[in-house]
């Protein structure tokens, strides 16, 4: 069993979509402390050229408070906003018919929770994307809530079976080898290899939204990118 575990972003870049294709079980983390400033509330889009934040508006948000206990504020002008935005960014974009159908229902979506709004947009894009991976709120889970880091990790690893750890390589200061081998799990780290594909125009702007390789990649060519990566693993 092959688990992976992550805090839920909004419309996260494709390696976090690689990680949770590569895996059996993702777990949406949304019963930890809400990070200011990170990916858990907004992304980048293209928009002349460049890349520019898209949001995600919320009431009460604060690092003192987890994912879970933050509200999404709901207002129409809002949404209007922020759906053309992407209208305006990918309106001329070979999947924009496919595509922005998806993005509408995950803006309009009236969900006041966060976490809750957020793992729904997560299930619409793996939906679409046919990935056979079980989603998991963490905060579902019965666990010792008392735990940090990585212990916590590991409890939520023993609780689903999991006999094989997969986290973006961007956490390998976090988790140590041996420590998952004493638990009797292994642990891998996931290296997202070099995705490019043709924008608008000549220049390649990396990094971006899922929605951005959404908006210029079949659901084919995006189900291939998935396969895109490198796992680091402790040697023999």
């Amino acid at each position: 069993m092959k688990v992976g575990i992550m805090q839920p972003y909004f419309l996260p870049y494709i390696g976090y979509w690689q990680l949770m294709n590569a895996v059996d079980r993702y777990v949406i983390y949304d019963d930890v402390n809400f990070i200011k400033g990170g990916w858990i509330h907004r992304n980048r889009i293209l928009l002349g050229g460049e890349a520019k934040y898209i949001n995600v508006p919320m009431l009460g948000a604060s690092s003192f408070k987890k994912i879970n206990e933050i509200m999404v504020h709901h207002e129409i002008a809002l949404e209007n906003k922020n759906l053309r935005m992407l209208e305006n960014a990918y309106g001329k974009a070979p999947y924009f018919q496919e595509i922005f159908p998806i993005l509408e229902r995950i803006i309009r979506n009236p969900e006041e929770s966060l976490a809750l709004y957020l793992a729904d947009s997560i299930r619409e894009i793996h939906d679409y994307l046919e990935m056979k991976s079980e989603l998991v709120l963490s905060s579902d889970l019965k666990k010792d809530c008392s735990k940090r880091g990585q212990e916590k990790v590991l409890e939520i690893c023993k609780l689903l079976q999991a006999d094989t750890y997969y986290n973006a390589i961007g956490g390998q200061a976090l988790y140590s080898f041996s420590d998952f081998k004493e638990n009797g799990i292994m642990l891998k780290f996931l290296k997202t290899g070099e995705i490019k594909y043709q924008q608008f125009g000549d220049k390649f702007v990396p990094g971006l939204s899922i929605v951005d390789v959404l908006m210029f990649n079949s659901k084919e060519e995006v189900r291939k990118q998935l396969q895109n990566y490198t796992l680091v693993q402790e040697e023999e």
